[in-house]
């Protein structure tokens, strides 16, 4: 399975996780409050600013990490393009790839044991109602580890059926990629197992 963490160190990755974490919170609530296409553009620019202040491969390494959005911005854009209403979609585009790309920025400058282990701590409390909070932060790291892993074997489905087939890629990709899902799970479950359980 894949990991988020950028390979490529930076000053960020000698930074915990909590303090990120927690600037992530705040940068998002003020993102959220802005109004203005150029403001929320400016945002943008500081952002794409920050990765670029980190070298130009920690750059192309984030960039591919945005790669999923653009259907979700094509939508965005279709949508309010058809409706007429383009400087709320340029805001809603941009608050959205402003927030993903910094919260991206949080998980390829954090190992995932550390983030796990911050979950852990955090979900503590929890532990007086029953819940686990080892449960809870495993469970996290995995649909971290296992998001990027997925969207590859999608994409992998996708080039598979477009060489067997003249029509595009539709709905009935889906049923395999949930087969593909569940088995890995299975896998998942059967090593955690042996390995002496949560």
């Amino acid at each position: 399975m894949l990991t988020l963490t950028c390979p490529i160190e930076t000053p960020l990755h000698r930074v915990a996780p909590g303090p990120k974490l927690l600037g992530l919170g705040l940068a998002s609530l003020w993102l959220f409050q802005l109004q203005t296409p150029w403001a929320v553009g400016a945002v943008c620019f500081c952002v794409a600013l920050a990765y670029r202040t980190f070298g130009r491969r920690f750059a192309r390494f984030g960039a591919a990490m945005l790669r999923p959005l653009w259907p979700f911005l094509l939508i965005l854009g279709l949508w309010h393009g058809w409706t007429g209403e383009i400087a709320a979609g340029l805001v809603v585009a941009g608050k959205m790839l402003a927030a993903v790309a910094l919260a991206n920025l949080v998980t390829m400058t954090s190992r995932l044991d550390e983030m796990i282990a911050l979950v852990e701590r955090l979900a503590a409390p929890l532990a007086r109602l029953g819940l686990r909070p080892r449960v809870l932060a495993v469970a996290m790291g995995l649909v971290i580890r296992f998001t990027p892993v997925l969207i590859d074997k999608a994409a992998l489905l996708g080039q598979a059926w477009r060489a067997r087939s003249a029509r595009r890629v539709n709905w009935r990709i889906l049923l395999p990629i949930s087969l593909i899902a569940l088995d890995d799970a299975d896998r998942v479950a059967e090593a955690i197992r042996a390995r002496g359980g949560l």
